[in-house]
């Protein structure tokens, strides 16, 4: 018995009965269509039935009673009768197609057609349904009905996917959100604790400072006034040898205090070449620069940033004396600036040609006592990262057999930021 032959009741009784038992998943959202179109083409004996969903001018058939082909089933709609569908939001029937005259026709071989809008919840055309015959025939009230059903079905389905797709889109987005919003708490929550466990260790140290110095400095006046009251060599040799034991461990309770006292920055506007080219002028009349060459490269660059002058020439000093006492007499330590490679971001290289450091002992060069000279404290690299951090920098040694780079970098004054991108 044929769909048109069937009682209406008998009809929408086995058109519900092929509803229920199409299962929709968001993950399979192709196959549910497919047995959409399947159904439709079953129940109104059509040739051919498919489903479209479009987009302004441009369609995608995403499912066909025949199997989907290869490539992307892209069409134009413009010139088809679904643009007639889509533009009106109506059923289109066509009984016969050689008893009407029509600007829009089916496919060639197929006489007959019925095109059903998909239409959302909120009333827009999303697509279509179309059946083909390729003899002319009568259409139903109830077949129309039936496709009309489907086609509710089907938008629905197609509706629920995208919203599910964009759930999934939002609930990816939130996480990345929660996972990098977490990674800031942590990274706040270690910068908290490691500033309580300065402050801690600045008062400790202050107050152990205090305890050394004051009797230190009694011993160095004895010491200067026996220097002055002996006579013979040998004596007065062995007191200058405990006067530059003195003076060194009054030097390191200095650093001591420095490296763990907060780093209270005293911020104004620094031309950074400007800062440089001044700063090794002072560097050339120190003695760790005598018979070296400093050469600064890329001075010209203008570049501002927001620094403590006097914490800026302390780092710099200690890099630039540190670089001198790595290579040996008539060498060159180069200085260059860049920020090419990240806009809001001025770096600065410190190159010497010296020995390489050895691997092992390249990341703990900034830690508070790790020192590669015989008489030095380990104190001055810890200091110098300490300051550049509080300036929002960062601070990095590589070594080879080509030398040693030490660059720090720093965020440049947000004028000067926006200066460098106009330009």
């Amino acid at each position: 018995m044929d769909a048109q032959d069937l009682h209406p009741y008998e009809h929408d009784r086995r058109v519900l009965e092929f509803l229920a038992t199409l299962s929709y998943r968001s993950g399979d959202l192709g196959q549910y269509l497919y047995e959409i179109a399947c159904g439709v083409s079953r129940l109104i004996q059509s040739d051919w039935s498919i489903v479209t969903v479009c987009q302004g001018e441009t369609g995608q058939v995403v499912a066909s009673s025949l199997g989907l082909g290869a490539g992307d089933n892209g069409f134009s709609v413009h010139g088809t009768l679904i643009s007639e569908i889509t533009e009106t939001g109506r059923s289109l029937i066509i009984e016969d197609i050689r008893q009407e005259m029509r600007l829009y026709k089916p496919p060639d071989a197929y006489l007959g057609y019925m095109g059903v809008p998909l239409r959302t919840v909120h009333g827009e055309v999303s697509g279509t349904i179309c059946s083909f015959f390729r003899q002319a025939r009568q259409f139903t009230e109830a077949e129309i009905r039936t496709v009309e059903l489907f086609a509710e079905r089907a938008a629905t389905a197609i509706d629920n996917y995208r919203l599910y797709q964009q759930q999934q889109k939002f609930n990816e987005l939130l996480e990345l959100e929660v996972a990098n919003r977490t990674e800031e708490l942590r990274v706040a929550q270690a910068r908290l604790v490691e500033r309580e466990r300065l402050a801690a260790i600045g008062e400790f140290a202050a107050m152990i400072v205090h305890e050394v110095r004051n009797p230190l400095t009694t011993m160095i006046m004895g010491l200067k006034y026996a220097q002055k009251q002996l006579l013979e060599a040998s004596a007065r040799d062995r007191l200058a040898l405990s006067l530059d034991e003195a003076d060194r461990l009054q030097q390191l309770l200095n650093e001591i205090l420095l490296y763990a006292k907060p780093q209270v920055l005293q911020l104004t506007k620094v031309n950074l070449g400007e800062f440089l080219r001044a700063l090794l002028g002072q560097m050339r009349e120190l003695p760790e620069a005598t018979d070296r060459s400093i050469e600064l490269k890329n001075a010209s660059l203008e570049v501002e940033i927001l620094g403590d002058v006097n914490k800026l020439k302390q780092v710099f000093i200690n890099l630039f004396r540190n670089a001198c006492e790595a290579i040996a007499s008539g060498d060159t330590v180069t200085c260059e600036l860049t920020h090419e490679s990240h806009p809001a971001q001025v770096y600065i290289h410190i190159h010497n040609g010296g020995a390489p450091i050895p691997p092992e002992l390249l990341p703990r060069l900034a830690e508070p006592f790790c020192s590669t000279k015989p008489s030095g404290t380990g104190l001055g690299l810890a200091i110098v990262k300490r300051i550049i951090e509080a300036h929002d920098g960062t601070f990095n040694i590589e070594s080879s057999a080509a030398g040693t780079v030490v660059t720090v970098q720093l965020p440049l004054a947000r004028e000067s930021h926006r200066n460098g991108d106009q330009s």
